[in-house]
């Protein structure tokens, strides 16, 4: 695949096949949808034909008092018009003539004419076009070009725009190159999975070429002073001319039917395509297909590219580099023969040494894992295991000896006799209140009622007294009745807030066993470094209080770490 890429980036851009023959000839008939683009302009040119006849004319068939519009042309819109009936009407062409009148300007573009026995051309390739030309154009060079017809406006010249130029002769035979090409590549012939590999050390290298060549001596000279030892079996066979394909073919095929070489070598000197094409034939390329030895192709200079190149299981620039490829580096072998010494001698070494430090290794193990060995290991690992459980012990009693302390803090900050306290004060003030409000309502009832009873002594009405003495008892009653709703609203919030109050009590907890630790002061012990030894603790129980007196003080593991 490399080397395909690497023709086809050198060959010129892609483009419609030429015709076969070398000189051009009129093109086939176009597809339909061409022929009908092509064909529109003209039917509308025609409609208007009668607009743009001679002015005589339309003088003549009109009388001067009704004469009509006259569609006037100049010599610009006539110019336009006319290129784009070329250009619309007309495909792509292929032009091949002699090139005469070149102008190369500085603005890069080529100016010619194409001329052959009867007629010229006026030609012009832009810029952009010619750099990928593989040549530099000169009078009365026979070329074949590509583009289509145009006519220049300004001065209303017919000309060819050419967008690719070939030399003739090169054209046709790279037009057969390209055909051969595609076919035996959709045969497979290049297929990379079947190529040969070439063998490292060849007992016998075979050269097919001519034997009074300088390709022949370049290979030799350069087998001679790679590897002198291997024997090389020359094939002369003509490498130019009509026959030269032939003789090629025949003996490829009588290399591979001989078996007496395990590498071949197709090579040739540099040359124009017509000197390569020998190399280009399909008896050649299917002659390299069929061959049973690894064919190594050395045909031309680095930049040619021939058939036999793609077809070959290896293809070397020159001649001299395909001998390079096929015969190994003398010198290089013999180095690398000593290296190999110096490292199964260095692995020698290194393998007894190995094998000795092993045996050395062996021997401690073995006193190693001696039965007394390993009582003595197993008795300290038996007193490492007693002493983390007794640390794990005292651990988990101080971790317990925390919580209880925490659990008792927080069981005093949420204590049911500080709540009742404060709910019984609450109460008091309520009863305090409620009896100054009795009091001051009875008193103000009393005076009310002294103050109508003083009314009544001054005004007397004896119906105005029995109706207040009803209101008075009505008043009594609905204060009596507010009174009780109020208190029994009262004794059931108490309720309520005692039953939640026993609800959360920690008297409950100490039941299970717990106790509240405090200092001599009545402060709550959360931590065990807030003690000293020999410090007198309180401890409340779920029945009674103890009196301690602390002995050992054990911290937190979390301290111990710090």
């Amino acid at each position: 695949m490399n080397r395909e890429l690497e023709f086809d980036f050198s060959m010129p851009p892609p483009a419609p096949k030429p015709p076969e023959e070398t000189t051009p000839a009129p093109p086939p008939a176009e597809p339909a949808p061409v022929a009908r683009k092509a064909a529109t302009p003209p039917v509308r040119k025609a409609a208007r034909a009668p607009v743009r006849a001679p002015i005589d004319d339309i003088d003549a068939a009109t009388p001067t008092s009704t004469e009509p519009e006259r569609d006037v042309y100049t010599p610009g819109r006539l110019n336009k018009e006319a290129r784009m009936l070329l250009e619309r009407g007309l495909p792509s062409l292929w032009m091949e003539g002699e090139i005469s009148n070149l102008s190369r300007p500085s603005s890069g573009h080529w100016y010619f004419s194409l001329k052959d026995e009867s007629a010229q051309l006026r030609c012009a390739m832009f810029r952009q076009k010619n750099l990928g030309a593989r040549f530099t154009p000169k009078d009365g060079m026979h070329v074949l070009t590509r583009g289509r017809v145009s006519l220049y406006e300004p001065r209303g010249e017919y000309q060819f725009i050419a967008d690719y130029m070939e030399e003739a002769g090169e054209g046709v035979l790279r037009r057969r190159f390209e055909q051969l090409k595609n076919k035996l590549a959709a045969e497979g012939l290049f297929d990379a999975n079947r190529k040969k590999p070439l063998p490292r050390l060849p007992r016998r290298i075979g050269v097919v070429t001519s034997p009074t060549g300088a390709a022949v001596r370049d290979v030799l000279n350069i087998l001679r002073r790679r590897f002198c030892t291997i024997p090389v079996l020359i094939y002369p066979v003509q490498v130019q001319g009509e026959s030269a394909a032939g003789q090629i073919a025949r003996t490829i095929r009588m290399a591979s039917a001989r078996a007496e070489c395990d590498v071949l070598i197709v090579a040739r000197g540099g040359g124009s395509l017509e000197d390569l094409w020998a190399f280009n034939e399909e008896a050649v390329a299917r002659a390299i297909f069929d061959c049973q030895i690894p064919v190594v192709s050395g045909v031309g200079h680095e930049v040619d590219f021939t058939i036999a190149d793609f077809v070959a299981d290896v293809r070397a620039p020159t001649p001299s580099g395909a001998a390079e490829i096929v015969a190994p580096d003398c010198n290089e072998w013999t180095r690398s023969v000593d290296l190999l010494g110096r490292r199964v001698r260095t692995a020698m070494v290194r393998n007894m040494a190995s094998r000795q430090q092993r045996l050395v290794w062996l021997e401690r193990r073995l006193a190693q894992v001696h039965p007394g060995v390993e009582l003595r290991q197993k008795a300290q690992r038996l007193d490492d295991l007693e002493q983390r459980l007794s640390r794990c012990i005292r651990h988990g009693l101080f971790q317990r000896r925390s919580t209880l302390v925490e659990l008792a803090a927080h069981l005093r900050q949420r204590s049911p006799a500080l709540r009742v306290a404060d709910a019984r004060g609450r109460l008091e003030i309520a009863r305090k209140t409620l009896g100054t409000s009795l009091q001051r309502r009875v008193s103000m009832a009393e005076s009310r009622l002294r103050h109508a009873a003083s009314n009544l002594r001054q005004q007397s009405p004896a119906a105005r007294i029995a109706s207040l003495h009803r209101r008075v008892e009505i008043a009594d009653r609905r204060m009596e009745t507010s009174l009780q709703r109020q208190l029994r609203k009262l004794e059931a919030r108490f309720t309520l807030a005692a039953g939640k109050l026993n609800t959360v009590s920690p008297l409950a907890t100490l039941q299970r066993g717990y106790a509240i630790v405090s200092d001599a002061d009545g402060t709550v012990v959360t931590d065990a470094t807030s003690v000293n030894k020999g410090d007198i603790i309180q401890t409340r129980l779920s029945r009674g209080t103890l009196q301690a007196r602390v002995e050992q003080i054990t911290p937190h593991r979390d301290d111990e770490n710090q």
